[in-house]
Protein backbone atom coordinates (compact mmCIF):
# COMPACT_ATOMS: atom_id res chain seq x y z
CA UNK A 1 0.00 0.00 0.00
CA UNK A 2 0.96 3.33 -1.05
CA UNK A 3 1.90 5.46 1.80
CA UNK A 4 2.66 9.49 1.60
CA UNK A 5 4.43 11.21 4.54
CA UNK A 6 3.87 15.18 4.99
CA UNK A 7 7.01 15.88 7.22
CA UNK A 8 10.64 15.31 7.68
CA UNK A 9 12.08 12.31 6.10
CA UNK A 10 15.05 12.59 8.29
CA UNK A 11 12.69 11.86 11.54
CA UNK A 12 11.10 8.70 9.72
CA UNK A 13 14.41 7.42 9.07
CA UNK A 14 15.73 7.91 12.21
CA UNK A 15 12.73 6.90 14.17
CA UNK A 16 11.14 3.72 12.11
CA UNK A 17 10.94 0.61 13.74
CA UNK A 18 11.23 -0.57 10.03
CA UNK A 19 13.31 -0.89 7.07
CA UNK A 20 11.89 2.55 4.94
CA UNK A 21 14.35 1.10 2.25
CA UNK A 22 11.96 -2.24 1.33
CA UNK A 23 8.67 0.05 0.60
CA UNK A 24 10.28 1.73 -2.37
CA UNK A 25 8.70 3.87 -4.69
CA UNK A 26 5.61 3.03 -2.29
CA UNK A 27 6.94 5.39 0.59
CA UNK A 28 6.64 9.28 -0.99
CA UNK A 29 7.73 11.98 1.20
CA UNK A 30 6.40 16.03 0.85
CA UNK A 31 7.86 18.89 3.21
CA UNK A 32 5.03 19.86 5.82
CA UNK A 33 3.38 22.99 4.15
CA UNK A 34 3.08 21.80 0.32
CA UNK A 35 0.08 22.80 -1.43
CA UNK A 36 -2.65 20.35 -2.16
CA UNK A 37 -1.47 19.76 -5.85
CA UNK A 38 1.66 18.80 -5.00
CA UNK A 39 0.65 16.43 -2.47
CA UNK A 40 -1.83 15.11 -5.02
CA UNK A 41 1.25 15.00 -7.56
CA UNK A 42 3.50 12.76 -5.46
CA UNK A 43 0.85 10.36 -3.56
CA UNK A 44 -2.86 10.79 -4.55
CA UNK A 45 -3.07 6.99 -5.15
CA UNK A 46 -1.93 6.38 -1.15
CA UNK A 47 -3.51 4.67 0.95
CA UNK A 48 -2.38 5.95 3.74
CA UNK A 49 -1.31 9.54 4.90
CA UNK A 50 1.22 10.04 7.65
CA UNK A 51 1.11 13.57 8.65
CA UNK A 52 3.17 16.19 10.80
CA UNK A 53 1.00 17.08 13.25
CA UNK A 54 0.96 20.36 12.42
CA UNK A 55 0.37 19.83 8.96
CA UNK A 56 -3.01 20.36 7.31
CA UNK A 57 -4.69 17.65 5.82
CA UNK A 58 -7.61 19.37 4.24
CA UNK A 59 -11.19 17.95 2.97
CA UNK A 60 -10.19 19.01 -0.97
CA UNK A 61 -7.25 16.86 -0.92
CA UNK A 62 -8.55 13.90 1.35
CA UNK A 63 -11.68 13.87 -1.53
CA UNK A 64 -9.36 13.80 -4.24
CA UNK A 65 -7.19 10.48 -2.68
CA UNK A 66 -9.82 7.66 -3.93
CA UNK A 67 -7.47 4.83 -2.16
CA UNK A 68 -7.89 6.43 1.00
CA UNK A 69 -7.92 4.39 4.15
CA UNK A 70 -5.88 6.39 7.35
CA UNK A 71 -4.60 9.67 8.56
CA UNK A 72 -2.05 9.27 11.30
CA UNK A 73 -0.75 12.34 13.14
CA UNK A 74 2.75 11.86 14.00
CA UNK A 75 2.26 13.21 16.99
CA UNK A 76 -0.66 13.66 19.69
CA UNK A 77 -2.58 16.65 18.03
CA UNK A 78 -4.76 16.15 15.22
CA UNK A 79 -6.92 19.45 14.77
CA UNK A 80 -5.04 20.21 11.42
CA UNK A 81 -7.12 17.45 9.87
CA UNK A 82 -10.61 17.42 8.51
CA UNK A 83 -12.36 15.02 10.78
CA UNK A 84 -15.50 15.26 9.23
CA UNK A 85 -14.49 14.79 5.63
CA UNK A 86 -12.20 11.82 7.03
CA UNK A 87 -15.18 10.19 8.65
CA UNK A 88 -17.71 10.93 5.56
CA UNK A 89 -15.60 8.57 3.63
CA UNK A 90 -15.01 6.25 6.27
CA UNK A 91 -11.31 6.80 6.67
CA UNK A 92 -9.51 6.04 9.89
CA UNK A 93 -7.50 9.12 11.60
CA UNK A 94 -5.33 8.27 14.06
CA UNK A 95 -3.41 9.80 16.92
CA UNK A 96 -0.27 8.83 18.74
CA UNK A 97 -2.04 9.45 22.40
CA UNK A 98 -0.28 9.30 25.44
CA UNK A 99 2.83 9.13 23.49
CA UNK A 100 4.83 12.42 24.39
CA UNK A 101 2.73 12.45 27.95
CA UNK A 102 5.74 11.93 30.39
CA UNK A 103 8.51 14.08 27.91
CA UNK A 104 5.70 16.95 28.04
CA UNK A 105 5.03 16.78 31.89
CA UNK A 106 8.74 17.25 32.18
CA UNK A 107 8.61 20.36 30.14
CA UNK A 108 5.71 22.13 31.91
CA UNK A 109 7.34 21.67 35.24
CA UNK A 110 10.63 22.59 33.99
CA UNK A 111 9.16 25.91 33.01
CA UNK A 112 7.40 25.82 36.29
CA UNK A 113 10.44 25.96 38.34
CA UNK A 114 12.42 28.20 35.84
CA UNK A 115 9.43 31.01 37.10
CA UNK A 116 9.85 30.33 40.32
CA UNK A 117 13.51 30.47 40.73
CA UNK A 118 13.52 33.23 38.07
CA UNK A 119 15.99 31.34 36.23
CA UNK A 120 16.32 33.49 32.42
CA UNK A 121 16.63 36.09 34.73
CA UNK A 122 19.33 34.77 36.71
CA UNK A 123 21.28 33.75 34.50
CA UNK A 124 21.44 36.96 32.19
CA UNK A 125 22.43 38.77 35.96
CA UNK A 126 25.14 36.38 37.01
CA UNK A 127 26.62 36.44 33.12
CA UNK A 128 26.47 40.90 33.80
CA UNK A 129 28.46 40.36 36.92
CA UNK A 130 25.49 41.12 39.21
CA UNK A 131 25.20 37.72 41.15
CA UNK A 132 24.68 39.35 44.04
CA UNK A 133 22.61 42.05 43.69
CA UNK A 134 19.80 39.75 42.31
CA UNK A 135 20.82 37.73 45.34
CA UNK A 136 19.80 39.89 48.09
CA UNK A 137 17.04 41.63 45.85
CA UNK A 138 15.58 37.80 45.50
CA UNK A 139 15.40 37.22 49.08
CA UNK A 140 13.54 40.15 49.96
CA UNK A 141 10.52 39.51 46.88
CA UNK A 142 10.88 36.10 48.17
CA UNK A 143 10.98 32.65 46.09
CA UNK A 144 8.14 29.96 46.68
CA UNK A 145 9.72 26.56 46.58
CA UNK A 146 7.23 24.52 44.01
CA UNK A 147 6.25 21.94 46.73
CA UNK A 148 4.17 24.69 48.44
CA UNK A 149 1.76 25.74 44.88
CA UNK A 150 -1.31 25.03 44.33
CA UNK A 151 -1.36 23.92 40.75
CA UNK A 152 -4.75 23.85 38.65
CA UNK A 153 -4.28 21.43 35.29
CA UNK A 154 -6.85 22.75 32.84
CA UNK A 155 -7.62 19.07 31.20
CA UNK A 156 -6.82 15.70 32.42
CA UNK A 157 -5.36 13.49 30.08
CA UNK A 158 -2.71 11.49 29.73
CA UNK A 159 -0.44 14.61 29.96
CA UNK A 160 -2.21 16.15 32.45
CA UNK A 161 -1.84 13.10 34.79
CA UNK A 162 1.80 12.55 33.98
CA UNK A 163 2.18 16.10 35.50
CA UNK A 164 0.10 15.43 38.53
CA UNK A 165 2.41 12.41 39.33
CA UNK A 166 5.16 13.91 39.24
CA UNK A 167 3.83 17.50 40.85
CA UNK A 168 2.28 14.86 43.73
CA UNK A 169 5.88 13.96 44.62
CA UNK A 170 6.79 17.81 45.11
CA UNK A 171 3.77 17.92 47.72
CA UNK A 172 1.85 20.33 45.44
CA UNK A 173 -1.79 20.66 46.21
CA UNK A 174 -3.70 19.59 43.00
CA UNK A 175 -6.52 20.75 41.41
CA UNK A 176 -8.10 20.31 37.71
CA UNK A 177 -10.69 20.96 35.59
CA UNK A 178 -12.47 19.57 32.72
CA UNK A 179 -15.80 19.64 30.84
CA UNK A 180 -17.50 16.65 32.79
CA UNK A 181 -15.65 15.56 36.25
CA UNK A 182 -13.58 12.31 36.28
CA UNK A 183 -14.47 9.37 38.66
CA UNK A 184 -13.57 9.08 42.18
CA UNK A 185 -11.19 6.67 41.18
CA UNK A 186 -9.16 8.53 39.20
CA UNK A 187 -9.07 11.49 41.68
CA UNK A 188 -7.74 9.64 44.40
CA UNK A 189 -5.39 7.87 41.93
CA UNK A 190 -3.56 11.30 41.16
CA UNK A 191 -4.72 13.48 44.13
CA UNK A 192 -6.78 16.07 42.50
CA UNK A 193 -9.62 17.62 43.59
CA UNK A 194 -12.07 18.73 41.06
CA UNK A 195 -12.66 22.65 40.64
CA UNK A 196 -14.97 24.48 38.28
CA UNK A 197 -12.70 26.57 35.98
CA UNK A 198 -13.52 30.30 37.62
CA UNK A 199 -12.85 28.41 40.71
CA UNK A 200 -9.61 26.87 39.61
CA UNK A 201 -8.53 30.29 38.58
CA UNK A 202 -9.07 31.89 41.80
CA UNK A 203 -6.97 29.10 44.05
CA UNK A 204 -4.22 28.10 42.02
CA UNK A 205 -0.76 29.65 42.08
CA UNK A 206 0.20 27.71 38.95
CA UNK A 207 -2.41 27.67 36.23
CA UNK A 208 -0.74 24.34 33.67
CA UNK A 209 -2.67 24.47 30.48
CA UNK A 210 -3.03 20.45 28.89
CA UNK A 211 -6.60 20.80 27.19
CA UNK A 212 -6.73 20.05 23.33
CA UNK A 213 -7.54 22.49 20.48
CA UNK A 214 -11.70 22.55 20.22
CA UNK A 215 -13.73 25.29 19.25
CA UNK A 216 -14.88 25.50 23.57
CA UNK A 217 -11.29 25.88 24.03
CA UNK A 218 -10.15 28.02 21.54
CA UNK A 219 -9.36 31.48 23.42
CA UNK A 220 -10.33 29.83 26.80
CA UNK A 221 -7.46 31.93 28.74
CA UNK A 222 -8.87 35.19 27.93
CA UNK A 223 -9.87 38.29 29.93
CA UNK A 224 -12.32 36.95 32.40
CA UNK A 225 -9.75 33.60 33.60
CA UNK A 226 -7.10 36.17 33.78
CA UNK A 227 -9.24 38.26 35.82
CA UNK A 228 -9.62 35.82 38.60
CA UNK A 229 -5.99 34.82 39.02
CA UNK A 230 -4.33 36.21 41.79
CA UNK A 231 -1.82 38.48 40.80
CA UNK A 232 1.00 36.52 42.20
CA UNK A 233 0.22 33.42 40.30
CA UNK A 234 1.62 32.29 37.18
CA UNK A 235 0.49 30.44 33.91
CA UNK A 236 2.47 27.60 31.79
CA UNK A 237 1.10 26.44 28.77
CA UNK A 238 2.41 23.90 27.02
CA UNK A 239 -0.70 22.71 25.14
CA UNK A 240 -1.50 24.94 21.77
CA UNK A 241 -1.10 28.16 21.89
CA UNK A 242 -4.83 28.88 20.04
CA UNK A 243 -6.12 28.22 24.35
CA UNK A 244 -4.90 31.48 25.10
CA UNK A 245 -6.24 34.97 23.79
CA UNK A 246 -2.60 36.33 23.35
CA UNK A 247 -3.80 39.88 23.74
CA UNK A 248 -5.80 39.37 26.53
CA UNK A 249 -2.39 38.05 28.26
CA UNK A 250 -0.33 40.45 27.23
CA UNK A 251 -2.49 43.36 28.90
CA UNK A 252 -2.63 41.05 32.11
CA UNK A 253 1.23 40.29 32.09
CA UNK A 254 1.70 44.68 31.50
CA UNK A 255 -1.08 45.40 33.87
CA UNK A 256 0.50 43.28 36.58
CA UNK A 257 -2.62 41.20 36.59
CA UNK A 258 -0.88 37.85 37.18
CA UNK A 259 3.30 37.48 38.27
CA UNK A 260 4.52 35.72 34.82
CA UNK A 261 3.98 32.93 32.52
CA UNK A 262 5.58 30.50 30.18
CA UNK A 263 5.14 29.03 27.22
CA UNK A 264 6.32 26.17 25.13
CA UNK A 265 3.77 26.94 22.08
CA UNK A 266 2.59 29.97 21.11
CA UNK A 267 -0.02 30.81 18.12
CA UNK A 268 0.74 31.45 15.42
CA UNK A 269 3.52 28.95 15.06
CA UNK A 270 6.33 30.00 13.74
CA UNK A 271 6.12 32.46 15.69
CA UNK A 272 6.72 36.36 14.97
CA UNK A 273 9.48 38.61 16.22
CA UNK A 274 6.05 41.20 16.80
CA UNK A 275 4.00 38.50 18.15
CA UNK A 276 2.09 40.61 21.05
CA UNK A 277 3.81 38.29 24.10
CA UNK A 278 7.57 38.24 22.66
CA UNK A 279 7.23 41.86 21.79
CA UNK A 280 6.78 42.99 25.94
CA UNK A 281 7.70 46.20 27.20
CA UNK A 282 11.63 46.02 29.41
CA UNK A 283 9.16 46.13 32.67
CA UNK A 284 7.51 42.34 32.29
CA UNK A 285 10.14 40.72 29.90
CA UNK A 286 11.74 39.34 32.80
CA UNK A 287 8.11 37.43 34.30
CA UNK A 288 8.02 35.84 30.63
CA UNK A 289 9.70 32.59 29.63
CA UNK A 290 9.66 30.82 26.40
CA UNK A 291 10.50 27.57 25.01
CA UNK A 292 10.56 26.26 21.14
CA UNK A 293 7.90 23.91 21.14
CA UNK A 294 10.15 21.26 22.72
CA UNK A 295 8.01 19.91 24.94
CA UNK A 296 7.38 16.54 23.53
CA UNK A 297 10.09 16.26 20.78
CA UNK A 298 12.22 13.60 22.88
CA UNK A 299 13.84 10.84 21.27
CA UNK A 300 11.62 8.49 23.76
CA UNK A 301 8.49 10.29 22.69
CA UNK A 302 9.52 9.79 18.41
CA UNK A 303 10.62 6.49 19.34
CA UNK A 304 7.18 5.55 21.11
CA UNK A 305 5.08 7.16 18.18
CA UNK A 306 6.88 5.81 15.25
CA UNK A 307 6.40 2.23 16.41
CA UNK A 308 3.15 3.09 17.09
CA UNK A 309 2.35 4.43 13.61
CA UNK A 310 4.31 1.89 12.17
CA UNK A 311 1.86 -1.00 13.95
CA UNK A 312 -1.43 0.95 12.53
CA UNK A 313 0.09 0.65 9.13
CA UNK A 314 0.11 -3.16 9.39
CA UNK A 315 -2.84 -3.21 10.77
CA UNK A 316 -4.71 -1.18 7.89
CA UNK A 317 -2.43 -2.77 5.34
CA UNK A 318 -3.91 -6.51 6.85
CA UNK A 319 -7.52 -4.84 7.17
CA UNK A 320 -7.56 -4.61 10.51
CA UNK A 321 -9.03 -1.81 12.56
CA UNK A 322 -5.48 0.51 13.88
CA UNK A 323 -5.17 1.89 17.35
CA UNK A 324 -5.93 5.10 18.80
CA UNK A 325 -9.05 6.39 16.28
CA UNK A 326 -9.88 9.84 16.87
CA UNK A 327 -12.80 10.56 14.50
CA UNK A 328 -16.43 8.99 15.19
CA UNK A 329 -19.49 7.87 13.15
CA UNK A 330 -17.29 5.54 10.50
CA UNK A 331 -18.21 2.28 9.77
CA UNK A 332 -16.46 -0.37 11.54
Amino acid sequence: MKILVIGNRDRYEKFAPVELEKRGDALVFCRRGAADGELLAAGGDAGIILADAIAPVSRALIEKMPGLKMIHSEGVAYDKIDLQAASERDIFVCNNKGCNAAAVAEQAILLMLALLRKAIAGDREVRAGRQIQMKERSMVEGIAELGGCAVGLIGFGDIAKATAARLGAFGCRLFYYTPRRKPKETEEEFGVRYAALEELAALSDIVSVHASVTPETAGLIGAGFLGRMKPSAFLVNTARGEIVDNLALREALVAGKIAGAAFDTLYPEPVPADHPLIDLPESCKDRVIFAPHLGGITTGSFMRAHKNIWQNVGRVERGEEPANIVNTGISR
